[in-house]
């Protein structure tokens, strides 16, 4: 177990000075505090112990037992609802920050985060305001956390907001986890489908040709074009595979880098038949849930519509939501701004009409946030089950094609034989 050298001050307001056994740096100020300790100082001691003896780091998991987190560029939500929540509780117990923020780096998995957070002590040790050092780090904070510490530190409520941020990307990461598992499932039964169809058409269908070759005859129409498919495939496989590589790529490139073709795929994707009420509550959940975290903690309504746009995961929605900012700015209300761009339903323009005419607006998003959060799942568990049913006949169907193609011929077998 760690070893700590701890200085501090205890009840009488006698200086205290000694070392302490924990499983980590947060445990071990825990029990100092248990001692009526309060804390000045406390480093960890390195020490040999049988984990490190072994060959393994101390506290490490097994590879098996970690957990698999993908992270592209940034810190993932939730990391940064596992920080929050732990800096907010450091501060609310009444440690520093800097001391704080070198607890939370102590606990953390995320070894990029880690080795930020700990840079970030040294620098708000050196004077540096919390706000300014998250700015310099872009790439692994987003704008939403960056404005929510601002609006903590010149508050004095640094807990209260990163406790809100904590909860803030706990739910947008369930919500973006119930969209992928939605769109996961018809996704990997459709590939899944295509390779053995691909790989029965390919390997199955000419060691049947060449039986029927051998016994002469004409085929069923059928039967033929089955043949037809598989011989095309085999002969020109290198252009098939390498042009479905090719447009899959161009298709990218231009979803990255042509704003109108992005633009293009967003609306189809709001018009997809079942998958498209998907999408659009999807949007709504999380721009409601963001907006009223912004402004329940005190943002500017300006400010809160210009980050809930960026996290919607829509450009039809982002524009329409930028349209609105920019008419409140001119001194319209909101409601009368969202109603404008005619992609709100009826429902959450009215509770915002009601929330701005009677100064209640915070707690109306809130309830907006929760109904739409719930609408989700609700849209995703029906969606879920009419897509099994559907998914098991169009597979049903294909191999149905492929068996009757093969064996249709087998019933005319006196008719083949010469």
């Amino acid at each position: 177990m760690p070893l700590y050298r701890y200085e501090g001050v205890d009840k009488a307001g006698n200086k205290v000075k000694d070392q302490i056994e924990a499983g980590s740096r947060l445990e071990a100020i825990r029990k100092l505090r248990q001692l009526g300790l309060t804390i000045t100082k406390i480093e960890k001691i390195k020490k040999r112990t049988d984990a490190t003896a072994e060959g393994g780091k101390e506290g490490e998991k097994p590879w098996w037992q970690k957990e698999l987190t993908l992270s592209f560029g940034g810190v993932s939500s939730k990391d940064l609802s596992i920080f929050s929540k732990q800096l907010a509780a450091l501060i609310e117990a009444g440690i520093g920050l800097v001391d704080a923020l070198e607890l939370v780096a102590d606990s953390i998995d995320n070894s990029k985060l880690k080795k930020e957070l700990l840079k970030m002590a040294e620098e708000i040790r050196g004077g540096i305001p919390f706000s300014k050092a998250l700015q310099e780090r872009r790439k692994l904070f987003d704008e939403f956390f960056i404005s929510m510490v601002e609006v903590g530190e010149e508050t004095g409520q640094l807990d209260m907001v990163l406790k809100r941020a904590s909860d803030y990307y706990k739910r947008i990461a369930e919500i973006i986890n119930k969209i992928k598992s939605a769109s996961f499932y018809p996704a990997f039964v459709s590939i899944a489908a295509t390779l053995i169809t691909l790989g029965i058409i390919y390997f199955l269908v000419p060691t049947f040709a060449q039986i029927y070759k051998s016994l002469g005859g004409e085929l069923p129409a059928l039967t033929q074009m089955l043949i037809n498919i598989s011989n095309s495939l085999r002969e020109y496989t290198l252009y098939f595979f390498g042009g479905t590589a090719a447009v899959v790529t161009i298709l990218v490139l231009l979803y990255k880098r042509v704003y109108g073709f992005k633009k293009f795929v967003h609306l189809l994707q709001l018009k997809i038949p079942m998958f498209g009420t998907l999408f659009v509550k999807g949007a709504l959940a999380k721009f409601s849930r963001t907006f009223a975290t912004l402004f329940a903690a005190g943002v500017s309504i300006e400010r809160s519509l210009e980050l809930s746009a960026k996290v919607t995961g829509n450009v039809v929605y982002q524009e329409a939501i930028e349209s609105a900012k920019e008419a409140v700015i001119q001194g319209e209300p909101l409601w009368s701004a969202l109603q404008r761009t005619e992609r709100f339903p009826k429902m959450l323009i009215s509770m915002i009409k009601i929330g701005e005419e009677t100064g209640q607006l915070d707690s109306m998003l809130e309830s907006l946030a929760d109904f739409y959060e719930d609408e989700l799942k609700t849209t995703i568990d029906g969606l879920i089950s009419m897509i099994e049913p559907m998914m098991m006949v169009i597979i049903g169907g294909i191999v149905g094609f492929i068996l009757v193609a093969l064996y249709l011929p087998i019933f005319e077998l006196g008719e083949l034989i010469h």
